[in-house]
């Protein structure tokens, strides 16, 4: 990532946390992401690389909803500094690292989960960024990945991401995420989840 996006997400997580879905702070929007992602992630306690994690609102989540070890990595580092003051009172308390996600420093073969939230599509090179991504993941482990084609024409529509990842994994699933109760309120684009489990 260049300097220049960097500057542009550091000053874009000063307000980052008013957008519903971003901050999570309406408890009917944290009740609804709750409800999707902890029942996808089986089990307490497992290893998850949130990628692309902004100020930590879904790290924060699993770890404290479902004791997850969680370990976020944004290239902006006020959006990192947000997601650790967060994180002061969270058990267990999430690590946040900053770094590129596209070349996340976290050790391959090493994670049960791997969850990117509207990041895959900003990627230069979204196959490749999703083979490491993969990489990180134990032989049983599962891949979760939010992603929208939005109405100002950018993001990967759920075909495209589809193919992404039917490319390098065999057990893959997606699920349309137009509930308003998700993004606080009715949406106009193209918004969905897909799981794979290998």
């Amino acid at each position: 990532m260049t300097d220049d996006a960097r500057a542009l997400w550091d000053a874009e997580a000063v307000a980052f946390d008013d957008a519903a879905d971003h901050g999570l702070r309406d408890p009917e929007v944290r009740g609804a992401w709750a409800d999707l992602l902890i029942p996808l992630i089986n089990g307490r306690g497992l290893r998850v690389a949130d990628l692309g994690c902004g100020t930590g609102a879904l790290s924060l989540l699993l770890a404290a909803e479902g004791g997850h070890l969680v370990s976020g990595v944004d290239f902006s580092p006020e959006m990192i500094r947000r997601a650790r003051a967060k994180a002061e009172q969270t058990i267990p308390r999430p690590e946040f690292v900053v770094a590129d996600a596209a070349e996340p420093p976290l050790p391959e073969g090493r994670f049960d989960v791997v969850l990117c939230r509207h990041v895959l599509w900003a990627m230069d090179d979204p196959a490749a960024a999703l083979k490491k991504w993969i990489a990180l993941l134990t032989p049983n482990g599962v891949l979760i990945l939010i992603e929208g084609r939005w109405h100002t024409g950018v993001g990967l529509t759920a075909d495209e991401c589809f193919r992404l990842v039917t490319d390098q994994r065999k057990d893959v699933a997606l699920r349309i995420l137009d509930d308003p109760s998700y993004w606080g309120g009715p949406i106009a684009d193209e918004r969905y989840l897909i799981i794979s489990a290998s």
